[in-house]
């Protein structure tokens, strides 16, 4: 099977460099490398003008448009591969990453997507905990991560990251990352939105932990800032993930999914008790979020209803 790996990428080109390195040192060699980058982004050319490909087939792409989104869409179009695995220009994916990436594609005909951890570093420090649930999605509505965090065998999963994740050309077909995803950069759940969708084409996403990629999360050039809160953020991501959920669970389900998103919720999509929970810690700001959160799921439910009108 053929790999076509694609990279968006924006102002990060030391970044860029060490992923580029990482594809290099691939023990099943990569057929494809397709890089991203903005038309303003000149600080990137100038460095894959420079760059010495050292027999990697790398292909770039220009796109006009901001975000993740964009970049990723005039990216699937040149895609020859029949896998495509995507990650970040922040990320350096582990010598065997498309060896056992292909290894799962070849073993089942069902399987659409397959994702793995993302091994974060922070500094000198690396994420090193561990978590036995990842990527599953609660029957109300509730969307577990911890793609950083996987431990165990292969499973099957609902969601995968965007740092780490890899589709049979054959599942995604004509299928797109939708457009409506808010932010201006990363564009927080637009892969959700994907592995959805192909769930919902009978496709099967496994999550394996040893699909590994190092993780070096790097400066973002939006309104989301990571550490930083910012309301236009997190109503972004509100946004986004209110609008998936609504087009993915059934009748019954969005309606305990409001129910408890706007009574409860989490730690970065506040309800009134996670208010109420995290006000003594946090103070002032958490009114901040609390408002931006409750303006990201009513934008959110009406971006699901105009699809519904229209």
């Amino acid at each position: 099977m053929r790999n076509t790996v694609l990279i968006p990428t924006y102002g990060r080109p030391e970044d860029l460099s060490h992923c580029l390195s990482a594809l290099q040192a691939q023990t099943k060699p990569v057929d494809q490398v397709i890089v991203v980058v903005r038309d303003t982004d000149t600080e990137t050319w100038q460095f894959l003008n420079l760059f010495s490909p050292h027999n990697l087939p790398l292909q770039t792409v220009t796109v006009t448009q901001p975000g993740v989104v964009a970049a990723l869409n005039a990216g699937l179009a040149a895609v020859t591969g029949d896998i495509v695995s995507i990650t970040d220009d922040d990320a350096a994916p582990y010598p065997d990453w498309l060896q056992k990436i292909t290894a799962h594609f070849q073993n089942d005909g069902c399987i659409g997507g397959v994702g793995g951890r993302d091994w974060v570093h922070q500094g000198e420090k690396i994420e090193d905990s561990s978590c036995s649930i990842v990527g599953r999605l609660q029957w109300f509505g509730r969307v577990i991560g911890n793609h950083h965090l996987g431990v165990g065998g292969p499973r099957e999963v609902d969601v995968l990251k965007g740092v780490n994740m890899s589709f049979r050309t054959q599942a995604i077909g004509k299928l797109q990352f939708d457009q409506r995803m808010r932010g201006t950069g990363a564009q927080v759940h637009f892969e959700m939105a994907f592995t959805f969708a192909l769930q919902r084409g009978g496709w099967k996403i496994i999550y394996d932990p040893s699909v590994a990629v190092d993780h070096y999360p790097a400066r973002r050039f939006d309104e989301d800032q990571r550490e930083k809160f910012s309301e236009i953020a997190c109503t972004n991501l509100v946004h986004n993930e209110t609008l998936v959920l609504l087009e993915h669970l059934s009748p019954l389900r969005r309606i305990a999914f409001l129910f408890w998103a706007i009574l409860i919720g989490t730690r970065d999509c506040l309800g009134f008790i996670q208010w109420v929970r995290l006000f003594p810690s946090q103070g002032a700001i958490v009114n901040k979020k609390l408002r931006a959160s409750l303006r990201g799921r009513w934008q959110g439910w009406q971006t699901h209803q105009f699809k519904i009108q229209n």
